[in-house]
């Protein structure tokens, strides 16, 4: 087994964020429709609210200071009570072998209540949440963090995620291999060797 160590991401790699948007969302989105203060369509910035980190969704849809101030108070109280449910071949996960560790972008009291709700906090070894409120570090800095603290070797390790631009890309420039997890055909126009809908297919990369 060539693969000792596997690196998830969260939104929309353990989870559908779609399955709780509307209901954690709602004061968010009614703040933004609300102001107006935004270039583009409503409905495409709440399509990439949940898919994108948010100050990168407000930076890409020209939100003013205001609105990003309005909206930064609103994610920094932001908490998820309800049930919760992962993507059902994530059980496939949790039986894997391999040293797992979680890195996420986000607010951290939300992305907390989240992984508590899923129950997928001891499937880790550690946690990290990029809180880009509190620092400018991006995904690839925590993964060079994480193979000098734990002196892993490069070549043992896989990182799993949804976003090319983000954790997949973090991998590459950093020489480690990585997977696309596309459950939510995310990428159907694009054919990459190193992608998957399910997680019985990372068995091959392992």
């Amino acid at each position: 087994m060539s693969k000792s160590v596997l690196i998830f991401d969260l939104d929309n790699t353990v989870y559908p964020v779609s399955s709780i948007a509307e209901k954690l969302f709602e004061k968010l989105f009614a703040v933004i429709e609300k102001s107006g203060e935004y270039k583009g369509d409503f409905e495409a910035v709440k399509q990439e609210i949940q898919r994108t980190p948010f100050q990168k969704v407000a930076s890409a849809f020209s939100f003013s200071e205001q609105l990003l101030k309005d909206c930064i108070e609103v994610h920094i109280k932001l908490t998820y009570k309800d049930p919760m449910q992962y993507f059902s071949d994530y059980e496939l996960v949790r039986k894997l072998p391999q040293t797992k560790f979680l890195v996420t972008s986000g607010f951290s009291k939300l992305q907390h209540s989240k992984i508590d709700k899923l129950g997928i906090r001891n499937d880790f070894k550690e946690i990290v949440i990029l809180d880009l409120q509190q620092s400018n570090q991006t995904k690839k800095d925590v993964f060079e963090r994480l193979l000098e603290k734990y002196n892993l070797p490069k070549e043992e390790v896989l990182i799993v995620g949804d976003d090319i631009n983000s954790e997949i890309h973090a991998g590459k420039e950093l020489g480690i291999d990585t997977v696309i997890y596309d459950r939510l055909e995310k990428y159907t126009d694009l054919n990459f060797a190193n992608k998957i809908e399910n997680f019985e297919e990372l068995a091959r990369f392992l």
